[in-house]
């Protein structure tokens, strides 16, 4: 490639990423109709690790308003809130508040949220083993739209599963 046409190239590459900050992108707030209720050591943990991508309460980075990063960040915190929305939990009844809970842990548990992409900038979200224990205890308070029975058994599978998990990581 000779000179003339790489600095031909870098210039078009530079003409495309200023071009980029003219598209707009959704990085709106919308009013919360109902934020979840749980107890304060919970919420603290959903504030601190999950808020962000699934609540109306975003705080949106200084990156997250440069292209093509913003597009990256407004796609993660839409899917977020479509997933679950801590600030629309009147949108859930109780039996789809319950499983909401009991997934958040599990895949907290699981290392799967906060995103891994997400923890080198917000190391605060990082979830230690307490909070984790925190989110299952939350999880398992909740009622699960069936028997109590069925409701303990299914905890103690869960239970199991985790320390399953647990014994491979």
């Amino acid at each position: 490639m000779s000179k003339r046409t790489a600095l031909v190239l870098l210039g078009a590459v530079a003409a495309a990423l200023v071009a980029l900050q003219l598209l707009p992108v959704d990085r709106s707030n919308p009013p919360a109709s109902e934020t979840v209720s749980a107890p304060p050591a919970v919420m603290s943990i959903l504030r601190r690790a999950c808020f962000d991508c699934h609540s109306h309460e975003t705080v949106w980075p200084s990156y997250s308003a440069v292209a093509p990063i913003s597009f990256l960040v407004a796609h993660d915190v839409a899917e977020g809130r479509e997933h679950l929305n801590f600030s629309a939990w009147d949108r859930y009844d109780e039996q789809d508040r319950a499983k909401l809970r009991r997934k958040a842990w599990k895949e907290a548990a699981r290392g799967d949220m906060p995103l891994p992409i997400y923890l080198p900038l917000h190391s605060e979200a990082r979830l230690s083993p307490a909070d984790v224990e925190q989110l299952r205890l939350w999880a398992e308070a909740a009622p699960s739209g069936g028997a109590a029975g069925a409701s303990a058994a299914g905890a103690e599978h869960d239970s199991g599963e985790q320390r399953e998990h647990d014994r491979h990581d």
